[in-house]
């Protein structure tokens, strides 16, 4: 069954309230992080793990999903799934273990993420698919599927992680930026029609961090370049985002739906011509 038909069937685009869900768990928030194996997603999990959540961390790479699983060594808390975020069967399947476990979800981070640098003219379609089905493809399957579930137990809070990337334009990211800046609007989108069901979804658009994706593919001058472009002069860490993430997800938020908020340093604050002006005031 598609997410779109559990939404319909479950009652989101009707006047029928779903049933409420029997468990004979406590209720304690369960958080269901994509991307959870490493970088932002790991961070996440954490953040939720310390505010007292239970926690689903699903990911492709079974290997260092299953080194994460060892090192958090919490299997009361912790569940970790293998799935690939872009398949609808394994996604289905992906929240359906996550129930069947915990009996709920309370918040979603739909993390996932791939990226393909290179120029607009050597992007080729398998390129664009690849980033698309992860990147975009993925915030919509998980939330169709996720937000069925939250509203059995009286809604929730979703936040998609964008990137700086979605709301600034820069060389070689035709597939990554675009995918991200189409989250962004996916945002807007699942806000107005799940906020009315009692489901908050936000987004998250963190500026460069110290995650690995980073570390492999910025160089010692791109480095340098993004220091002198973001006003705080440094990269962002996994755990500043996880912050930001855990706000939104938290009743501190309750009134935060449809916005995308940069964790970035200033960096889409900061203007053209800023090192230069940064040198000269200093």
């Amino acid at each position: 069954m598609s997410g779109l038909q559990t939404l319909h069937n479950v009652g989101l685009f009707d006047s029928k309230q779903p049933p409420p869900m029997t468990s004979t768990l406590p209720a304690t928030p369960v958080a269901f992080v994509t991307g959870g194996a490493r970088g932002i997603g790991l961070a996440c999990g954490r953040w939720f793990l310390e505010h007292g959540y239970h926690v689903a961390l699903v990911d492709i790479d079974a290997a260092t999903l299953a080194r994460t699983d060892a090192e958090l060594a919490d299997s009361q808390r912790v569940l970790t799934v293998h799935a690939d975020v872009s398949k609808p069967d394994q996604v289905e399947a992906a929240v359906a273990r996550v129930v069947e476990r915990f009996g709920r979800i309370d918040a979603l981070v739909n993390n996932a993420g791939v990226a393909v640098f290179k120029k607009i003219g050597e992007t080729t379609w398998a390129d664009w698919r690849y980033v698309m089905d992860t990147n975009l493809d993925g915030a919509f399957l998980c939330t169709q599927a996720c937000a069925a579930v939250m509203l059995r137990t009286g809604g929730g809070a979703v936040v998609n992680i964008a990137s700086i990337s979605g709301l600034r334009a820069s060389t070689m990211r035709v597939a990554y930026g675009t995918s991200k800046g189409a989250i962004i609007h996916l945002t807007k989108q699942q806000a107005i029609e799940l906020g009315d069901a009692g489901i908050r979804v936000n987004c998250v658009a963190p500026g460069p961090v110290d995650t690995e994706m980073s570390k492999l593919v910025h160089t010692v001058a791109i480095r340098s370049d993004y220091y002198d472009t973001i006003p705080l002069n440094r990269y962002g860490t996994t755990e500043e985002i996880a912050n930001a993430v855990g706000f939104l997800c938290s009743p501190a938020a309750s009134y935060v739906n449809g916005q995308t908020l940069a964790v970035d340093g200033g960096f889409d604050a900061s203007g053209v011509g800023l090192p230069t002006l940064r040198r000269k005031a200093t």
